[in-house]
């Protein structure tokens, strides 16, 4: 059974780290599973919203899959596996979905999700044996920053656009970033490092002062946590095999590949420890719980940029804080109780944490150059993050018949497809 050496909080109080294989008390270590759940929680029901798919299945799959992965990584790698937006757009081509309710076809994309998964395994097994170098060489910093960094601004469109619909929502968007950057800045202890659930909550009640107490917005409503059921099963779905949508979907692994090597190089970069031994068996355990997440009618899953960046503000890198916040997502997502929760959080709140949660992504994937110490007078270097970045973050999209490459999509393939053909430059 995998143990972690116990550390005291004064470490960070001292400028220390918790590395992966030291935890906190186990109450500080649920409190800080506790705001890796609700770090993960926004884009990992967001996704499954979009596909058609049970959020309450996500979030159970996404705990079932982060246990996986600890599993099969042997607890050296802390990541929350969550559900990837890689997979909505071919999941809406392969199964026509129209956006509103459950997904009447989901099973094919299912299908196809399951066959991604096991192309993952694949390349997972192939680095295993052979090594990284070939991904390495194909992959740089360059390119590894420029995903990951892509895939915050990529996603900065859905709280500013999609969660603020009216001018107070948006002005109560500043105040919930605002408050989260007060506790970062003027707290110190385990309140600095619960950064994220501190500033929601305060940001909250802040809400309900404006609205319920001064009549300003939409009132905070509680109604539906009463009558929700503590206790209730999520919706699952079996998959179907069909060799279109397998072909459309199963190529979303090399962005999964991507997206798993930038997040381990920037946990490296933030913990000072290699990781890359670990690379063959991260990319296994995420297409193993990619698989059984499919089978039982989740969306995909990949490791998340979001919980990287939480790490990064609380230097809390304890693979026993993804335990812990994995069980708690399996507990919740038997629970329709909790579903009604989170739908209680007003939207503006939750948009003004996912401001801050995605700038974090952005910033990691920036840490990966700078710690990597990318020459940007490198003609090379500076194109190929230039394109990338802007492909992505402008939500570039190429269609070949009935597949379409996103944003997120075309920055990945772009950022490789560029530094291999454009070969070595001069200074």
């Amino acid at each position: 059974m995998f143990s972690w050496q116990k550390k005291d909080i004064e470490v960070l109080a001292q400028g220390g780290v918790i590395a992966p294989d030291e935890r906190l008390s186990w109450g500080q270590t649920t409190a800080m599973g506790v705001q890796h759940v609700i770090a993960m929680f926004g884009a990992t029901v967001l996704a499954p919203i979009l596909m058609g798919i049970d959020p309450n299945v996500a979030v159970l799959m996404s705990g079932i899959g982060t246990l996986i992965f600890f599993l099969i990584t042997g607890g050296k790698v802390p990541s929350y596996l969550g559900s990837s937006f890689a997979f909505i757009g071919v999941v809406i081509a392969a199964t026509g979905y129209a956006g509103s309710g459950l997904n009447g076809n989901l099973g094919v994309a299912l299908g196809g999700i399951v066959a991604c998964g096991v192309v993952y395994i694949v390349i997972g097994a192939v680095v295993q044996v052979i090594g990284i170098g070939w991904i390495e060489r194909l992959m740089p910093p360059v390119v590894t920053g420029s995903v990951v960094a892509v895939i915050g601004l990529n996603l900065a469109v859905v709280p500013i656009k999609n969660m603020a619909p009216t001018n107070f929502d948006a002005w109560m968007q500043a105040v919930t970033f605002l408050c989260v950057g007060a506790v970062a800045v003027f707290t110190r202890g385990m309140a600095q490092r619960l950064l994220i659930l501190l500033g929601l909550i305060l940001a909250s009640v802040i809400y309900a002062l404006l609205t319920n107490g001064m009549g300003w917005g939409k009132p905070l409503d509680l109604s539906g946590i009463a009558a929700a059921a503590w206790l209730g099963l999520p919706t699952f779905t079996a998959p179907v095999f069909s060799a279109p949508a397998m072909l459309l979907i199963a190529p979303v692994a090399v962005i999964l590949v991507a997206e798993n090597l930038g997040h381990i190089k920037a946990v490296t970069a933030m913990t000072g420890r290699n990781l890359d031994p670990y690379l063959g068996r991260a990319f296994i355990g995420d297409g193993v719980a990619t698989v059984v997440s499919g089978a039982a009618g989740g969306t995909g899953v990949t490791t998340y940029a979001e919980n990287i960046g939480v790490m990064a503000a609380t230097k809390i890198y304890s693979t026993a804080v993804f335990v812990v916040a994995a069980l708690i997502a399996v507990l919740l997502g038997f629970s329709p109780k909790f579903g009604a929760v989170i739908q209680a959080i007003p939207l503006p709140v939750m948009g003004g944490v996912s401001i801050v949660v995605f700038g974090l992504i952005a910033v990691a994937g920036a840490r990966i150059w700078v710690d990597n110490k990318v020459d940007f007078s490198d003609n090379r270097n500076l194109i190929v993050a230039a394109i990338t970045l802007i492909l992505g973050t402008g939500d570039f999209t190429l269609r070949f018949g009935g597949f379409a490459l996103g944003g997120i999509g075309t920055a990945t393939f772009g950022a490789v497809l560029l530094w291999a053909l454009l070969g070595r430059s001069a200074k």
